[in-house]
């Protein structure tokens, strides 16, 4: 049980394993096999996924820590993805789950990504305000000049 609760706690696991497996369920369980199915969903989907590994594996090279914030980075990074957007990896979740949304235009796939909308923001929050501690000014700078989720 307790390993089963450590793999559930780690949010990649969830957000790109568990979650598609588990609107997939929901939906066959809703529809049988005449569920909705949009495959460019699956653009969205591999757009999400693809910008969480590629951007972390950069804030990893560049900045080291990880993963998370458990192992805090070492440097700030605020070059390549970071100097567009302050959480590439957080996005990438969203847009993954959002790619789900589109796939099976399913309601429960709507309320997961809702849930962590507001989930993901919260966690930022925390993040940045740790981020700041860490690095001070430069951080508060960064975040004056890179927004928090891309365009908003």
């Amino acid at each position: 049980m307790r390993s089963i609760r450590r793999w559930l706690s780690s949010t990649p696991r969830r957000t790109f394993i568990l979650y598609p497996i588990l609107v997939f369920v929901i939906e066959v369980f809703l529809h049988g096999d005449r569920f909705a199915f949009n495959p460019g969903g699956l653009l969205l989907m591999m757009w999400g996924y693809g910008q969480y590994k590629l951007s972390g594996m950069y804030r990893t090279r560049k900045g080291g820590g990880g993963p998370g914030l458990e192992k805090p980075p070492t440097a700030l990074v605020d070059t390549g993805i970071y100097g567009w957007i302050r959480n590439p990896m957080y996005l990438g979740h969203l847009i993954f789950m959002t790619g789900l949304v589109v796939l099976f235009s399913s309601w429960a796939a709507l309320a997961l990504l809702l849930f962590h909308l507001w989930w993901f923001h919260r966690r930022v929050l925390e993040d940045e305000a740790h981020m700041s501690q860490i690095f001070g000014p430069q951080f508060d700078a960064y975040a004056m000049r890179v927004n928090r989720w891309g365009l908003f």
